[in-house]
């Protein structure tokens, strides 16, 4: 991605460069077993694991490359980001301009046998991240392959967030 895209919208507010960018947060997703959504600890929220559900549908399922694309499972990805920035706003007021910065992700993709690709997919993340925080959506990252996730998604993403 170039430098221009990932700064763009760095000066303004999380919630302008989400409307600038056509995007709106989801409802705050429920568990889907028996954990919490989020801990907070200090300014650290720590966002459980999300997988891609949009309008109560899993946008991806099955094994990357096959049956589901490199570019189908990064748009499960920023889907993935999208639910968890809908926890972050939901233990914020509602609003996302108290994120400081945007400490890791942990993401994990749903591989065929002798996928090496997870990098690429985890940037479906990584890039929404920057564009919606600018600098402070730059973060350190793990991308696992797994031969399974929960409910048969492609991906799963959990999150750590710094708040002010």
């Amino acid at each position: 991605m170039a430098q221009s895209t990932s700064t763009q919208f760095q000066s303004s507010s999380p919630t302008a460069a989400l409307a600038n960018l056509g995007l709106v947060l989801p409802p705050v997703p429920k568990p889907v077993a028996s954990y919490v959504p989020c801990v907070r600890t200090g300014n650290l929220l720590i966002i459980s694991g999300q997988l891609p559900f949009r309008d109560g549908t899993l946008l991806a399922t099955g094994l990357v490359p096959d049956p589901v694309s490199v570019e189908r499972s990064q748009e499960a990805a920023r889907q993935c980001v999208l639910n968890g920035l809908a926890v972050v706003a939901g233990e914020c007021g509602g609003s996302l301009d108290r994120v400081a910065r945007i400490v890791r992700l942990g993401v994990f993709v749903a591989s065929c046998h002798g996928f090496t690709e997870q990098p690429k997919v985890a940037n479906g993340a990584s890039d929404l991240l920057q564009q919606i925080f600018g600098e402070s959506g730059r973060h350190a990252r793990v991308a696992v392959g797994t031969n399974a996730l929960p409910l048969g998604a492609s991906v799963e993403i959990e999150m750590m967030v710094e708040l002010r």
